[in-house]
């Protein structure tokens, strides 16, 4: 119950925020363009409250899920009734939308998706420049810590300590374009480019069909990630787990498992379970100094095997950028999920991706709630401007009802140089509004059955 409500309060404000900020780019160029605006709402429904400004009713409706902006002729309605006055033919009323000229709409049109682009940009530039959360010591390059035993990653030859170059189509990646190309790739093979002991490295990757699924993680496709330098620091250790029967103790680090140097607690993990309560040989540090190896007998806890400690967690600093390197990584950020979202559009159009893969209301609430609950700022405000991005690029697609479909119509009415007909667009539109009534109830269908309580469900 808490998750849910965590969830759903994240996606409220969440999506309220991008909605809103959307809808106020038409807003705003709608008056400066003359346009008479009847309505700015915040939410949808029953009014509650507001107050009533020159032309627009500034007001909050019941329902908290985005808003809108009404503007007179909007709708093709043949007149617009001023209170007090009589009807005014809509052609005649220069306060109406199609009484403006077609690339003054279209401006308008255009502005919603460009607030949603200016609000992702202003959102990382805030992040990078005042914030900017970073490991306090980090591995900057995409070095392979551990590499499981007959995973997909240990057919195609990677290897620990392999650093990777070159990622399918993305040079010198870090480890998110990885993650990103790799869930753009399902059943595919990727060219993957490592440097090993100084020399380069060809090798081809079969990612798994299972990239498609929401919980996928590199580990799944047996790649664990060199995060971190220095040992596993040990934080508690629960009495009677292997680990206290193997002498560790608070405040110890664990230097290597069997020969090997991990580094973070989720590659000494994935160890584990490939030897599958098989024992280990541990060489633990104590105050700076080398204790004599010991061996530890993993156990079956919580459905996994472990030693059963606590590890110190990663610690993080702020580093703040200059405005101009803020500047330049906020542009890279944009650019970089810009082309993400073109290429998973191109993905569900070539069957590499599938529309299992997408995330609707639900997914989408799932993912706010379990950034809400993260420690830092860094995924919550990169939430936040990926959606906003994933918003103005989808309302840009030259599809009915959407703002980019209401451009391409004015495109093409400026190309014939004269209006298409009501009828037409009617007919249109309603053929519009079922495929994307349709589409969404799939999209909503997919993010129920992959909810944890219909995931247990199936045999």
């Amino acid at each position: 119950m808490y998750e849910f409500l965590v969830s759903a309060a994240a996606f409220v404000v969440l999506i309220g925020v991008m909605v809103v900020v959307h809808e106020f780019g038409h807003f705003a160029v709608a008056k400066l363009c003359g346009v008479r605006v009847e309505a700015f709402s915040f939410g949808f429904g029953p009014r509650l409250f507001g107050v009533k400004y020159g032309d627009t009713d500034y007001k909050i409706c019941l329902l908290p899920l985005g808003g809108f902006v009404k503007m007179t002729g909007e709708s093709g309605e043949q007149n617009f009734e001023a209170p007090g006055s009589t009807p005014v033919p809509l052609a005649d009323d220069p306060g109406a939308l199609t009484s403006h000229p077609r690339w003054q709409r279209m401006l308008i049109g255009f502005a919603g998706p460009f607030s949603n682009f200016v609000l992702a940009f202003v959102l990382m530039v805030l992040y990078f420049g005042w914030i900017n959360e970073v490991p306090a010591v980090e591995v900057k390059t995409t070095t392979v810590e551990w590499v499981t035993p007959g995973s997909a990653a240990d057919q195609a030859g990677i290897q620990s300590s392999d650093i990777i170059r070159h990622f399918d189509t993305v040079e010198n990646p870090d480890w998110e374009n990885i993650y990103e190309r790799t869930k753009l790739n399902p059943n595919q093979v990727v060219p993957v480019t490592v440097e090993r002991d100084g020399k380069t490295v060809r090798l081809n990757l079969h990612v798994p069909a299972a990239a498609k699924a929401d919980d996928f993680d590199l580990g799944d496709e047996g790649i664990l990630p060199q995060y971190l330098l220095g040992p596993i620091g040990v934080q508690q250790v629960q009495q009677g787990t292997p680990a206290d029967q193997a002498g560790l103790r608070a405040g110890d680090a664990i230097q290597s498992v069997d020969g090997h140097p991990f580094h973070t607690v989720t590659s000494l993990l994935a160890y584990l379970q490939t030897g599958k309560g098989k024992p280990v040989t541990l060489v633990v540090l104590r105050n700076g100094a080398a204790l004599p190896p010991v061996v530890a007998h993993p156990a079956k806890l919580d459905s996994g095997w472990k030693l059963g400690f606590a590890p110190v967690q990663i610690p993080f600093r702020n580093d703040p950028l200059s405005f101009t390197k803020a500047v330049s990584k906020s542009s890279a950020f944009c650019a970089d999920k810009s082309f993400l979202i073109f290429d998973v559009l191109r993905g569900l159009f070539t069957h590499k991706v599938a529309v299992s893969q997408l995330a609707g209301p639900v997914g989408i609430a799932r993912m706010a709630g379990d950034a809400a609950e993260m420690k830092g700022w860094a995924p919550k405000i990169g939430l936040a401007a990926m959606i906003s991005l994933n918003l103005g690029i989808l309302n840009l697609v030259p599809f009915p009802i959407l703002d980019g479909g209401m451009i391409f119509f004015l495109l093409i009415e400026s190309i014939i140089r004269r209006d298409i007909s009501i009828n037409v667009k009617e007919r249109i539109y309603q053929a519009a509004f079922f495929v994307i009534v349709a589409f969404f109830a799939l999209i909503i269908f997919n993010d129920f059955a992959k909810l944890p309580i219909f995931v247990h469900l199936k045999p």
